[in-house]
Protein backbone atom coordinates (compact mmCIF):
# COMPACT_ATOMS: atom_id res chain seq x y z
CA UNK A 1 0.00 0.00 0.00
CA UNK A 2 1.48 3.42 -0.73
CA UNK A 3 1.54 6.14 1.43
CA UNK A 4 -1.19 8.50 0.22
CA UNK A 5 -3.94 5.36 0.70
CA UNK A 6 -2.25 4.08 3.78
CA UNK A 7 -2.93 7.69 5.19
CA UNK A 8 -6.29 7.47 3.21
CA UNK A 9 -7.34 4.18 4.72
CA UNK A 10 -6.11 5.22 8.35
CA UNK A 11 -8.51 8.97 7.98
CA UNK A 12 -10.96 8.88 5.51
CA UNK A 13 -12.77 11.08 7.20
CA UNK A 14 -10.36 13.61 7.22
CA UNK A 15 -9.61 13.15 3.53
CA UNK A 16 -13.32 13.46 2.80
CA UNK A 17 -13.21 16.66 4.15
CA UNK A 18 -10.30 18.15 2.31
CA UNK A 19 -12.38 18.97 -0.85
CA UNK A 20 -14.90 21.18 1.41
CA UNK A 21 -12.61 22.57 3.82
CA UNK A 22 -9.22 23.24 1.88
CA UNK A 23 -10.19 25.67 -0.48
CA UNK A 24 -11.81 28.10 2.29
CA UNK A 25 -8.82 27.51 4.61
CA UNK A 26 -6.33 29.17 1.95
CA UNK A 27 -9.00 31.68 0.88
CA UNK A 28 -8.94 32.71 4.61
CA UNK A 29 -5.70 33.09 4.76
CA UNK A 30 -4.87 34.90 1.90
CA UNK A 31 -7.81 37.44 3.26
CA UNK A 32 -5.38 37.86 6.23
CA UNK A 33 -2.02 37.68 4.35
CA UNK A 34 -2.23 39.38 1.09
CA UNK A 35 -3.02 42.83 2.19
CA UNK A 36 0.03 43.23 4.01
CA UNK A 37 2.17 41.90 1.07
CA UNK A 38 3.50 45.02 -1.55
CA UNK A 39 0.99 44.01 -3.90
CA UNK A 40 -0.59 45.93 -6.35
CA UNK A 41 -4.54 45.52 -6.96
CA UNK A 42 -3.84 43.71 -10.46
CA UNK A 43 -1.61 40.97 -9.15
CA UNK A 44 -3.80 40.82 -5.95
CA UNK A 45 -6.08 39.97 -7.76
CA UNK A 46 -5.49 37.60 -10.42
CA UNK A 47 -2.86 35.55 -7.91
CA UNK A 48 -5.78 34.70 -5.77
CA UNK A 49 -7.57 33.72 -8.26
CA UNK A 50 -3.99 31.36 -9.53
CA UNK A 51 -4.38 29.72 -6.08
CA UNK A 52 -7.76 29.03 -5.98
CA UNK A 53 -8.82 27.76 -9.57
CA UNK A 54 -6.35 24.82 -9.46
CA UNK A 55 -7.37 23.82 -5.82
CA UNK A 56 -11.00 24.14 -7.01
CA UNK A 57 -10.57 22.16 -10.01
CA UNK A 58 -8.14 19.61 -8.39
CA UNK A 59 -8.77 18.94 -5.13
CA UNK A 60 -12.84 19.89 -4.54
CA UNK A 61 -14.05 19.23 -8.46
CA UNK A 62 -15.77 15.62 -6.87
CA UNK A 63 -17.43 17.33 -4.26
CA UNK A 64 -18.90 20.47 -5.79
CA UNK A 65 -22.99 19.98 -7.31
CA UNK A 66 -24.44 22.69 -9.67
CA UNK A 67 -27.70 20.84 -10.32
CA UNK A 68 -30.52 22.71 -9.08
CA UNK A 69 -33.47 22.22 -7.40
CA UNK A 70 -35.02 25.42 -7.61
CA UNK A 71 -33.43 27.80 -9.60
CA UNK A 72 -35.87 30.95 -9.69
CA UNK A 73 -36.26 30.42 -5.48
CA UNK A 74 -32.12 30.51 -5.17
CA UNK A 75 -32.24 33.37 -7.05
CA UNK A 76 -34.62 35.17 -5.10
CA UNK A 77 -33.32 34.65 -1.99
CA UNK A 78 -30.00 35.56 -3.29
CA UNK A 79 -31.65 39.11 -4.35
CA UNK A 80 -33.16 38.96 -0.66
CA UNK A 81 -29.99 38.74 0.74
CA UNK A 82 -28.56 41.43 -1.42
CA UNK A 83 -30.93 43.80 -0.01
CA UNK A 84 -30.43 42.67 3.76
CA UNK A 85 -26.77 43.30 3.43
CA UNK A 86 -27.46 46.99 2.24
CA UNK A 87 -31.11 48.21 3.54
CA UNK A 88 -29.76 48.98 7.27
CA UNK A 89 -27.06 51.39 5.72
CA UNK A 90 -29.36 53.05 3.63
CA UNK A 91 -32.20 53.19 6.58
CA UNK A 92 -29.14 54.21 9.34
CA UNK A 93 -26.34 55.88 7.14
CA UNK A 94 -23.16 55.48 9.72
CA UNK A 95 -24.60 53.24 12.51
CA UNK A 96 -22.60 50.69 11.85
CA UNK A 97 -19.43 53.06 13.16
CA UNK A 98 -20.43 52.18 16.46
CA UNK A 99 -18.39 50.09 19.16
CA UNK A 100 -20.43 47.00 19.00
CA UNK A 101 -19.71 46.65 15.10
CA UNK A 102 -15.97 48.14 15.04
CA UNK A 103 -13.85 47.18 17.54
CA UNK A 104 -10.69 45.03 18.49
CA UNK A 105 -12.72 41.55 17.42
CA UNK A 106 -14.51 42.71 14.25
CA UNK A 107 -11.82 45.48 12.75
CA UNK A 108 -13.35 48.25 10.96
CA UNK A 109 -14.88 49.52 7.98
CA UNK A 110 -12.26 49.46 5.31
CA UNK A 111 -11.97 48.72 1.50
CA UNK A 112 -9.31 46.28 0.41
CA UNK A 113 -8.65 48.94 -2.88
CA UNK A 114 -7.01 51.08 -3.71
CA UNK A 115 -7.62 54.72 -5.31
CA UNK A 116 -5.74 53.37 -8.71
CA UNK A 117 -7.22 50.30 -8.63
CA UNK A 118 -11.05 51.19 -8.31
CA UNK A 119 -10.33 53.20 -11.81
CA UNK A 120 -9.23 50.05 -13.43
CA UNK A 121 -11.45 47.57 -14.96
CA UNK A 122 -9.54 44.59 -15.28
CA UNK A 123 -9.11 44.89 -11.66
CA UNK A 124 -12.52 45.32 -11.09
CA UNK A 125 -13.38 42.46 -13.28
CA UNK A 126 -11.21 39.85 -11.57
CA UNK A 127 -12.72 41.33 -7.96
CA UNK A 128 -15.96 40.59 -9.01
CA UNK A 129 -15.26 37.11 -10.61
CA UNK A 130 -14.00 36.20 -7.59
CA UNK A 131 -16.65 37.26 -5.62
CA UNK A 132 -19.08 35.42 -7.83
CA UNK A 133 -18.06 32.83 -8.96
CA UNK A 134 -15.18 31.33 -6.52
CA UNK A 135 -16.65 32.55 -3.17
CA UNK A 136 -20.02 31.31 -3.39
CA UNK A 137 -18.16 27.45 -4.31
CA UNK A 138 -15.95 27.49 -1.22
CA UNK A 139 -18.13 29.48 1.39
CA UNK A 140 -20.52 26.64 0.17
CA UNK A 141 -18.54 24.11 0.21
CA UNK A 142 -17.32 24.57 3.66
CA UNK A 143 -20.29 26.34 5.50
CA UNK A 144 -23.10 24.16 4.60
CA UNK A 145 -21.34 21.67 2.51
CA UNK A 146 -19.43 20.19 5.00
CA UNK A 147 -19.32 22.12 8.52
CA UNK A 148 -23.08 21.64 9.11
CA UNK A 149 -23.00 18.17 8.27
CA UNK A 150 -19.51 17.35 10.41
CA UNK A 151 -20.74 19.51 13.69
CA UNK A 152 -23.83 16.63 13.21
CA UNK A 153 -21.14 13.31 12.93
CA UNK A 154 -17.79 13.17 12.07
CA UNK A 155 -18.39 10.90 9.59
CA UNK A 156 -20.20 13.76 7.67
CA UNK A 157 -20.33 12.25 4.63
CA UNK A 158 -23.35 9.66 5.87
CA UNK A 159 -25.18 12.96 6.86
CA UNK A 160 -27.59 14.01 4.34
CA UNK A 161 -27.05 17.73 3.24
CA UNK A 162 -29.58 19.86 4.99
CA UNK A 163 -30.09 17.66 7.77
CA UNK A 164 -30.79 19.86 10.64
CA UNK A 165 -29.72 20.10 14.88
CA UNK A 166 -30.03 23.16 17.00
CA UNK A 167 -26.45 23.17 17.31
CA UNK A 168 -25.40 22.74 13.95
CA UNK A 169 -27.84 25.37 12.25
CA UNK A 170 -26.92 27.74 15.07
CA UNK A 171 -23.25 27.51 14.94
CA UNK A 172 -22.82 27.82 11.52
CA UNK A 173 -24.96 30.78 11.51
CA UNK A 174 -22.71 32.39 14.17
CA UNK A 175 -19.43 31.26 12.59
CA UNK A 176 -20.70 32.95 9.39
CA UNK A 177 -21.92 35.94 10.69
CA UNK A 178 -18.46 36.39 12.55
CA UNK A 179 -16.51 36.33 9.48
CA UNK A 180 -17.86 39.13 7.85
CA UNK A 181 -16.47 41.94 10.56
CA UNK A 182 -18.55 44.58 11.10
CA UNK A 183 -21.14 43.52 9.20
CA UNK A 184 -21.90 40.49 11.18
CA UNK A 185 -25.92 41.35 12.31
CA UNK A 186 -26.44 41.15 8.57
CA UNK A 187 -23.77 38.17 7.98
CA UNK A 188 -25.94 36.41 11.02
CA UNK A 189 -29.21 37.16 9.12
CA UNK A 190 -27.48 35.99 5.97
CA UNK A 191 -26.09 32.84 7.43
CA UNK A 192 -29.75 31.99 8.86
CA UNK A 193 -31.22 32.49 5.53
CA UNK A 194 -28.86 30.52 3.63
CA UNK A 195 -29.22 28.00 6.18
CA UNK A 196 -32.94 27.80 6.02
CA UNK A 197 -32.72 27.10 2.15
CA UNK A 198 -30.33 24.45 2.39
CA UNK A 199 -33.12 23.16 4.87
CA UNK A 200 -35.13 23.11 2.09
CA UNK A 201 -33.60 22.17 -1.23
CA UNK A 202 -30.88 20.11 0.43
CA UNK A 203 -28.56 21.14 -2.86
CA UNK A 204 -25.23 23.16 -2.82
CA UNK A 205 -26.01 23.74 -6.23
CA UNK A 206 -28.94 25.88 -5.27
CA UNK A 207 -26.75 27.43 -2.56
CA UNK A 208 -24.25 28.41 -5.12
CA UNK A 209 -26.72 30.26 -7.56
CA UNK A 210 -28.08 32.17 -4.40
CA UNK A 211 -24.45 33.10 -2.99
CA UNK A 212 -23.72 34.07 -6.40
CA UNK A 213 -26.39 36.17 -7.05
CA UNK A 214 -26.07 37.80 -3.69
CA UNK A 215 -22.58 38.50 -4.34
CA UNK A 216 -23.08 39.68 -7.66
CA UNK A 217 -25.60 42.17 -7.03
CA UNK A 218 -23.83 43.60 -4.40
CA UNK A 219 -20.57 43.87 -6.27
CA UNK A 220 -22.80 45.85 -9.22
CA UNK A 221 -23.67 48.15 -6.17
CA UNK A 222 -20.62 48.30 -4.95
CA UNK A 223 -19.39 49.89 -8.40
CA UNK A 224 -21.95 51.56 -9.39
CA UNK A 225 -22.16 53.52 -6.15
CA UNK A 226 -19.04 53.63 -4.98
CA UNK A 227 -19.68 51.83 -2.04
CA UNK A 228 -16.24 50.05 -1.29
CA UNK A 229 -16.33 49.39 2.09
CA UNK A 230 -18.65 46.61 1.55
CA UNK A 231 -15.64 45.33 -0.50
CA UNK A 232 -13.33 44.05 2.50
Amino acid sequence: MNPISSLQSRHPNWFRALPYVLPFAIFAVMLGLFPVLPFSGFTDSWLRLAVLAPILWWVSRPAISFTLTNPVGSVLIGLAIFALWIVPDLLFPGYRHGILFENAVMGKLQNSLSENARQDLLVLALRSLRAVVFVPILEELFWRGWLMRWLISSDFHEVRLGSYTAISFWLVAILFAAEHGPYWDVGLLAGIVFNLWMLRTRSLGDLILAHAVANGALCAYVIAAGKWEYWQ
